[in-house]
């Protein structure tokens, strides 16, 4: 089969013929790729980033993120057939660590991910454990259910506390930010500000529920939304840029007794002014990794089947496989919000 690959320890990648993978072990399942979306994380591994010379071993099938139909269980396969349709968590966790035994898979001590540590679905097959596979609705399309998985994301971050009535702020608007743009719209926020450099992206955020957009090279973030509270703040922060400025300007808008998520991810260490912006605004800080298995994920397939969550215009370009490296160059540009691979 032809996938992309991450061939050697440098920039770019490669379609080429690579062996179909095989189930290895009773408890997989191969599944026929139907649709299949970019990540931020496989941009990092494309454009090979400091993160992914430390963390990738070339050569590597990329991807993680992805949608399609059963094909074949392993002997010890209970809950699956032959035929179903479902969506792939990209964290293979251990299911033995101290974080696993208490439910806090999320943050499994030994996990890895598809893609990065083993092979991924940038292909027209991939294996995976029947604890990684959901199953999902038929009537949500291939080009929407591939994106559970970085939706789960937006999720997790968004509604692990209450957001209705409240007034969100929205740091970032890559495909997450704006995928927790439509999710706290779905999920009844009062109001919803959303602030990036790229107005395409500002834009999408207003198409996906946000009250409010601020590009930051031309708007005091601060002043915008001291001037809209009334000098209170917004009841929730969600970080979804890992820009240090973005960071330290979460906590300065964010109202005393409210909520700050840590989504993005910074490349260096951040410097943050603990006792001022922390601790005497009483706030309550959460570092948000992946999704929570599988409550988040349980959660994010109601709102969808609710038909309230539209995440429809955050899918800006369908793409054939072949075509990865314009995708990855719409990345780079900050021209798009997610990038799906329909598969052949």
């Amino acid at each position: 089969m032809k996938a992309i690959v991450k061939a050697t320890a440098g920039p770019g990648a490669s379609l080429v013929e690579v062996p179909e993978p095989q189930l290895t072990a009773p408890n997989q399942v191969k599944i026929r790729v139907l649709a299949t979306s970019i990540c931020g994380t496989d941009y990092h591994i494309y454009s090979w980033d400091a993160w992914s010379a430390h963390r990738v071993r070339p050569p590597r099938i990329m991807g993680h993120e992805f949608a399609g139909e059963v094909i074949e269980v392993g002997s010890e396969v209970t809950e699956l057939k032959v035929g179903d349709y479902v969506s792939g968590e990209s964290h293979l966790v251990c299911g033995k660590c101290l974080q696993c035994r208490l439910n806090q898979r999320h943050v499994c001590t030994n996990t890895r991910i598809l893609g990065v540590d083993v092979d991924g679905c940038f292909a027209p097959y991939v294996v995976v454990p029947e604890g990684n596979l959901w199953k999902t609705d038929t009537s949500v399309p291939p080009h929407l259910a591939c994106v559970q998985d970085p939706l789960g994301n937006a999720v997790h971050a968004t509604l692990v506390e209450e957001v209705v009535g409240r007034t969100v702020a929205v740091l970032g608007c890559g495909p997450i930010g704006i995928f927790a743009v439509a999710v706290a719209r779905a999920a009844g926020a009062a109001t919803i500000y959303a602030t990036d450099t790229h107005d395409y992206r500002l834009e999408l955020a207003k198409t996906l529920g946000a009250d409010a957009v601020m590009n930051v090279t031309r708007t005091n973030v601060e002043d915008f939304i001291n001037r809209q509270t009334d000098g209170q703040g917004v009841d929730v922060a969600l970080e979804m840029s890992g820009a240090p400025s973005a960071i330290q300007q979460a906590f300065r808008i964010c109202r005393r007794g409210g909520r700050v998520s840590l989504m993005g991810i910074p490349t260096k260490p951040v410097e943050l002014d603990l006792a001022e912006e922390m601790i005497f605004k009483g706030l309550t800080v959460y570092g948000i990794v992946g999704r929570r298995l599988y409550e988040t994920w349980n959660t994010m397939q109601s709102l969808l089947a609710s038909g309230r969550l539209n995440i429809e215009p955050a899918i800006t370009h369908q793409l054939s496989i072949t075509e990865f490296d314009k995708g990855m160059a719409l990345m780079r540009e900050g021209l798009c919000g997610k990038v799906v691979f329909l598969m052949e």
